[in-house]
C-alpha cells in the first residue's frame, strides 16, 4: 500500500484536484507540499494536530513539507468558518506567536539538512505594492466565483469586509510565491479551505502555465470535531503551559466511543491492521482503545515520560479514586486560605471555571465535588480542615475532570 492509499484508508482525504497526478507524486516522494498556519495565538492547538500528523506521514515517505507561517495573512484573518471578523493583531504579537509555532512544529517535522522548510508569508506579502498586485494577479480572479465560495457565502448576511475579501487572493498568492521560490507543487489544507486552494492552483496555471495540485483533508477537529475541540475547562493546546500533559491525555481518553477508531486512524501511527483489531472491542473493552489513543498522542506531543505519568495518574484516579502526584494541581498560600476560601474563588484560581456564574450553574446541577463529597452550597467556604492532614484536597468537576489543590 502506497502512502496515498494509506491516507485514503485512514479517512484523511476529502477532495483532490487531480487524483492520478497527486497519487504519483506522493507515492514517489516527489511532492513538495505546504500547509499554512496563521499565528493567531501563541500555541498550536488540536485543530492543527491532524495537519501536523499528515506532514509527518508524508515526510516519512520522502516528500518535502513546507510549513508556512501566516505572518502576513494573520494581519487580515481568514473568514472561513467565521460569523464575525477576527481580532486585529499587532505585528509584535504576530511575531511572538510565529516564534512559538516554530518551536512546537519541530516536534513533528524534521527541518534538518533541508528535509523541510519553515517560511513566513510576511516575507513577500508585506512588501507587495498594491497596484502591482492588482495588475499581476487581479485579472485571474472572478468576483462572481469568489462570492459563490463557501467561505464567503456564510458571511454575506452579517457582512463581509473588503479586508477579509482579499484573503483568498493572499492565500492564492502564497501558493504562487512558494511555487516560484521553492518548487512547491502541492497544497494541503482542511476541507473548509477548498475555495482558497483552488484559487492558488488556477493562479499558477494562468500566470506560469504550470500544473500544481491541491488536496484537502477531512479535518476531524475542524468540522465534525468542533464538539471535540474544547474540554470542560477550555481549549486544548499543544503547549504544556496552556494544557497540561495530564489534561491533554484526558481529553483523548474521554472521546466518544463512536470516535475512537476514527481518531486512531487519522492521528496515530499505529498500523491499520492493529487498529482493525482494536475496532472489534465492544462495550467497556473500548476503554483499552481509548487508553492507547491517549497515550500515543500524548507521547507524540509531550514525550514518552509525560505520557507514562499521565496514564499512571489517570489509572490511579479512575481505578482507585485517589489523587495522584501527576494530577493537574494548584498551590495556594496559607495567607490566601486565611480563615477559609470560597469554592467559587478556588475553582476560578484553578482554571476550572471561567466565571462564578458558570460555577454556580455547575454546583446547582450537581457537577462539583470536593474530596468525593458533592458540593450543594454555592457559598461553600473551604477552611483548613477541608485540606486534611496533608494540606490538600481534590476538586472534581463533572464526571472526569479532577484537580488537586495544596496549601503550601
Amino acid at each position: 500500500m502506497g502512502v496515498y492509499e494509506e491516507l485514503v484508508a485512514r479517512g484523511l482525504i476529502a477532495q483532490v484536484t487531480d487524483e492520478k497526478e497527486i497519487r504519483e507524486l506522493v507515492n514517489s516522494g516527489k511532492a513538495v507540499f505546504y500547509i499554512g498556519f496563521d499565528p493567531t495565538a501563541d500555541s498550536l492547538h488540536v485543530g492543527h494536530f491532524m495537519a501536523l500528523c499528515l506532514m509527518k506521514r508524508l515526510q516519512m515517505a520522502g516528500n518535502k513539507p513546507i510549513a508556512l507561517i501566516g505572518g502576513g495573512t494573520a494581519m487580515i484573518g481568514d473568514p472561513s468558518g467565521r460569523t464575525d471578523m477576527r481580532q486585529m493583531l499587532t505585528k509584535e504579537i504576530i511575531q511572538h506567536n510565529v516564534d512559538c509555532f516554530k518551536e512546537q512544529m519541530g516536534k513533528f517535522i524534521d527541518f534538518s539538512d533541508g528535509k523541510a522548510l519553515l517560511v513566513n508569508n510576511a516575507d513577500w506579502l508585506l512588501d507587495l505594492n498594491y497596484v502591482e498586485l492588482l495588475r499581476e494577479v487581479g485579472a485571474c480572479f472572478s468576483v462572481n466565483n469568489m462570492l459563490r465560495a463557501e467561505c464567503y457565502k456564510q458571511r454575506m448576511e452579517k457582512g463581509l469586509s473588503f479586508l477579509e475579501f482579499n484573503y483568498m487572493i493572499m492565500q492564492s498568492y502564497d501558493f504562487y510565491a512558494l511555487y516560484q521560490r521553492y518548487g512547491c507543487n502541492m497544497q494541503f489544507g482542511g476541507d473548509d479551505q477548498w475555495s482558497n486552494m483552488l484559487g492558488g492552483t488556477e493562479l499558477i496555471r494562468r500566470k506560469l502555465g504550470k500544473d500544481a495540485y491541491a488536496m484537502t483533508i477531512n479535518l476531524l477537529l475542524n468540522s465534525e470535531g468542533k464538539k471535540m475541540g474544547k474540554t470542560q475547562s477550555g481549549a486544548v493546546w499543544l503547549s504544556a503551559e496552556k494544557t497540561s500533559p495530564y489534561d491533554f491525555y484526558q481529553y483523548w481518553r474521554n472521546v466518544d466511543d463512536a470516535d475512537v477508531i476514527k481518531c486512531l486512524k487519522m492521528l496515530t501511527f499505529i498500523s491499520l491492521d492493529e487498529i482493525e483489531e482494536l475496532a472489534k472491542l465492544k462495550d467497556a473493552e473500548i476503554n483499552r482503545a481509548k487508553e492507547i489513543l491517549a497515550y500515543e498522542l500524548t507521547k507524540l506531543i509531550h514525550g514518552e515520560a509525560e505520557a507514562e505519568k499521565a496514564q499512571n495518574s489517570a489509572r490511579a484516579m479512575f481505578g482507585k479514586g485517589q489523587a495522584d502526584e501527576n494530577m493537574p494541581s494548584t498551590e495556594i498560600t496559607a495567607e490566601e486560605l486565611g480563615d477559609g476560601i470560597a469554592i467559587l474563588d478556588l475553582m476560578q484560581k484553578c482554571g476550572l471555571i471561567k466565571s462564578k456564574g458558570e460555577g454556580r450553574r455547575l454546583i446547582t446541577q450537581g457537577g462539583v465535588s470536593v474530596n468525593d463529597s458533592k458540593v450543594t452550597d454555592v457559598f461553600m467556604n473551604l477552611t483548613k480542615e477541608a485540606f486534611g492532614t496533608d494540606g490538600s484536597l481534590v476538586i472534581k468537576k463533572g464526571k472526569k475532570v479532577y484537580h488537586k489543590v495544596t496549601v503550601k
